[in-house]
């Protein structure tokens, strides 16, 4: 095992989730806001080709500093020049809270193939006293992993608090993705995943 494999925190604990989520015959993967590769890397063990984007150049640098065949770039994934409906999944980790949350999944959905897969985890804002109980939860569960697993601090910028809340993100998605699957997680995280249609 290695100490990449060992590394917990609360956007490594629904990697797993990502990668359920890939197709088979994917051939081309991108991943969004991809930090210093960590789920970047996991993804190329199943797909061919493997695209890591990041507006943070020190990130990058220590994904580059990772043995493995994939394309890291530095930039703004809203502007850069990819080709439109290039990829056959797009993987996204607490990304979106750093963008117009609007423009990112649209982005994304513009640069999905038909038949293509889109898989975000992201971050939304609570709403208190309605979230208590969940925050509560919450606290509960990332304490028992913390103490059980540790924790591994990522060297990318954070946001805190993310400007969108989670009813608003159920929102954009079903707008957005009509047919998304959104899902809300007990660390302070949600979920969507969304097959893009053929036709």
């Amino acid at each position: 095992m290695t100490a990449t494999s060992r590394r917990w925190n609360g956007n490594i604990h629904y990697h797993p989730r990502i990668l359920r989520s890939v197709p088979d015959d994917a051939r081309h993967a991108l991943d969004v806001g991809c930090g210093e590769g960590t789920l970047t890397r996991e993804l190329r063990r199943t797909v061919p080709n493997v695209t890591g984007i990041d507006l943070h150049t020190p990130s990058i640098d220590q994904a580059r500093a990772h043995a493995g065949d994939v394309d890291y770039i530095v930039g703004d994934f809203l502007t850069h020049p990819f080709d439109p409906a290039s990829f056959d999944v797009i993987a996204s980790v607490a990304t979106l809270h750093h963008m117009d949350a609007t423009a990112g999944l649209t982005r994304m959905r513009d640069l999905l193939r038909p038949g293509g897969v889109l898989a975000v985890i992201g971050l939304a804002r609570s709403t208190l006293p309605n979230d208590l109980p969940r925050e509560l939860a919450a606290v509960t569960a990332s304490t028992f992993h913390r103490v059980t697993k540790g924790h591994w601090q990522h060297p990318s910028p954070i946001v805190w608090p993310p400007p969108v809340t989670y009813p608003e993100m159920r929102a954009l998605a079903a707008e957005i993705l009509p047919g998304s699957q959104y899902r809300r997680h007990l660390l302070w995280r949600y979920s969507i995943t969304w097959r893009k249609p053929r036709n």
